[in-house]
């Protein structure tokens, strides 16, 4: 006879931990499923660390709302917890004049998403606060921040764990099947040393780049309920030595990503990227012929980069909803509502600003368990 729980959250990057003790403290016996042999070593732990304000996402979406609503939670949870973190501000900077209209384009969109503390700086305002900075004028951002990711996931695990959940490392979701009877749920099973089949009453897919894998595991949910994975690759480089802005640089946003910005980490260092490059497989190695590309976007806004001063970094794999091209997706967080299976939650297309959103996710998984 299988296992059974009431949920069991397959993934433990940010969002599948921040469910997982949301689901603990709603008193459910939560267990996390996740394939590595560690937390967060995916999407969570490849990306800029950066709070976005709620900017750039089309009003009334998933993106909008939970970005606002995640970041003051998120504030919060981490002044509470002692998680490192910082409002350091964000400038987007128009580096020709025509940019200007998208910067007030991106005023207008922040205000209808409640963000209200945007400001229009002139060049000369904007290089007053930043004098390496050459622009025709920025949108100053003081609510975006920076903070430490690991410790955030590190502390959403602590609480799941106080609060009586438990983590099962080298654990992937091999496959399942909808249950019909006894009110519904999922049969998972679950690979690695010791194989088991899991009866749950809840199962909520937060897998990242293998939500779909899972989804598409589990016999009984239609197809046409997963969306198309599509992988965009993005790279970073470092810039050793004295960082050259106080505050994130971010230029005017393009069709797939926000551009080659500038952040920094809670130890100074500076950072830029990531690009975006669409691949099949997840590869994660920085290609260090990509840097004259990024000189010479980052020279758009600093002309002041030295000849050869970047260093390859890192790469991420965000797990995007739309192919190349496409208008840019919503997150999708999907319920029985939608695909009619009772006890299946299924999280696909979490990019940015899912870390940000990461609490409002989490209360909003949450609320659609029973």
């Amino acid at each position: 006879m299988p296992e059974s729980i009431d949920c069991a959250v397959i993934g433990a990057g940010v969002i599948g931990l921040g469910v997982a003790r949301a689901l603990a403290l709603k008193g459910l016996e939560t267990v996390i499923l996740e394939a590595g042999g560690a937390f967060g070593t995916g999407v969570s732990s490849r990306n800029s660390e950066v709070i976005h304000a709620g900017i750039y996402y089309p009003p009334g979406g998933l993106k909008a709302r939970l970005c606002v609503a995640g970041k003051e939670m998120l504030y919060a949870y981490c002044a509470s917890r002692g998680i490192g973190h910082r409002r350091c501000a964000k400038l987007i900077v128009a580096t020709e004049a025509d940019e200007q209209a998208t910067l007030k384009a991106l005023l207008a969109n922040a205000e209808a998403n409640g963000v209200n503390d945007l400001e229009l700086l002139s060049a000369a305002a904007a290089h007053a606060l930043e004098p390496n900075l050459d622009c025709k004028g920025a949108l100053l951002s003081p609510s975006t921040g920076i903070l430490d990711s690991h410790a955030l996931m590190l502390s959403l695990l602590g609480e799941a764990e106080a609060n009586g959940a438990a983590i099962a490392y080298n654990s992937p979701v091999t496959g399942g099947e909808i249950t019909d009877g006894g009110g519904g749920g999922v049969l998972l099973e679950v690979g690695g040393a010791a194989p088991m089949t899991l009866h749950c009453r809840h199962a909520v897919n937060c897998a990242g780049l293998q939500a779909q894998r899972v989804a598409s595991a589990i016999r009984g949910l239609k197809p046409e309920f997963v969306p198309t994975l599509h992988l965009a690759k993005g790279s970073y480089f470092y810039l050793p030595g004295r960082a050259p802005f106080s505050r994130l640089i971010y230029p005017a946003p393009g069709d797939a990503s926000l551009g080659m910005h500038f952040t920094l980490d809670l130890g100074g260092l500076a950072r830029f990227g990531p690009d975006v490059e669409w691949v099949e497989v997840v590869d994660y190695e920085v290609d260090e012929s990509r840097a004259p590309a990024f000189e010479k976007a980052i020279r758009r806004y600093w002309p002041g980069l030295p000849d050869g001063a970047l260093q390859p970094g890192y790469a991420g794999i965000r797990p995007k909803i739309q192919a190349p091209g496409e208008p840019v997706c919503d997150f999708v967080i999907q319920g029985e509502e939608v695909h009619g299976v009772k006890g299946l939650i299924n999280l696909f297309g979490i990019e940015s600003p899912g870390l940000t959103a990461t609490l409002a996710i989490a209360e909003e998984a949450a609320a659609m368990v029973e």
